[in-house]
């Protein structure tokens, strides 16, 4: 038991980066984290902090140790869901992080929340790349296919980029039939956050064709206010089906060059992964594969 407190109290000071502050999260003084891990490096034989007077860092071998801290505190815990009655009623503090489509997730969330009320979400919108582990998320939502192999996963849905302008800027600017016509027009730009590049349209140009050169009237880094901006009559803008279905139903906007797009993307759910699931972890994958993407398909 105290080599699983001593485990305990390193985590908490790994992801605080202080003793007080693990002390604060754990009920415990500073000085009663700081003995604790003492007593854990002298039985490893390692050291598992760099100490200064002002701040505490992981060695090597800590940010090895943490890894799999991590994961037996996790199996410790699922052990002990197992035999509770929260296996029954989903219950405690979920941290996700996902990406800035609201309109597509929010349904989903305010549902999930009428659904399991004593589940706690804290929900980190942001289109980086967030490190599931090392920032403690339990699920995370990305594109693309899973790239680490400390992580679960299960796909969401797929969705496809359009290009889109409204009516009264089609009107006035006149309506590309062809890929290198989008040179005359004003092109609304989407910006990766996380490189600073821009996202490229998927226009099929023929193997022949002059790579293309779009203008950049706009550069913004969230694709809601390139909605905005599209909608306003200002150019054109290369958005996901799902924001713009609503306004391309209702005539706000229409799809341009349609057939030179070529492009599919999958959402997915990831999360750490351990051999059991918490009932929390487990109901939010399993609504959100069944909720997320079940309007656009029906």
């Amino acid at each position: 038991m105290e080599s699983l407190n001593g485990i305990a109290f390193f985590v908490q000071a790994a992801e605080a980066r202080s003793f007080s502050g693990a002390g604060r999260s754990l009920g415990v003084s500073s000085s009663a984290v700081g003995k604790s891990i003492s007593r854990l490096e002298e039985r490893l034989g390692v050291r598992l902090f760099h100490r200064s007077t002002r701040s505490i860092t992981l060695t090597a071998e800590g940010t090895l140790f943490l890894e799999r801290c991590r994961r037996i505190l996790s199996e410790v815990e699922a052990a002990e869901l197992e035999l509770s009655e929260t296996q029954q009623m989903p219950s405690g503090r979920l941290r996700i992080s996902l990406p800035l489509v609201g309109p597509l997730v929010m349904p989903a969330l305010t549902a999930f929340m009428l659904r399991y009320p004593a589940v706690e979400l804290d929900v980190d919108f942001s289109d980086r790349m967030v490190d599931v582990i090392e920032e403690g998320f339990d699920v995370v939502m990305r594109t693309g296919e899973p790239t680490d192999s400390r992580l679960m996963s299960r796909p969401l849905g797929s969705y496809r980029l359009q290009l889109v302008a409204s009516p009264d800027y089609l009107k006035r600017h006149g309506v590309p039939e062809l890929p290198a016509e989008l040179s005359h027009h004003a092109c609304l730009h989407h910006r990766f956050p996380s490189t600073g590049r821009l996202e490229p349209w998927p226009l099929t140009c023929g193997p022949d064709a002059e790579e293309l050169k779009l203008p950049t009237t706009m550069v913004c880094n969230t694709s809601a206010a390139l909605l905005d901006v599209a909608t306003a009559g200002l150019g054109i803008a290369c958005l996901p089906d799902f924001m713009v279905r609503q306004a391309v139903a209702t005539g706000k906007l229409l799809r341009v060059l349609d057939k030179y797009i070529d492009h599919q993307g999958t959402f997915r759910l990831l999360w750490p992964s351990s051999k059991y699931l918490s009932p929390k972890i487990r109901v939010f994958i399993d609504f959100m594969v069944g909720t997320l993407f079940a309007e656009m398909e029906s």
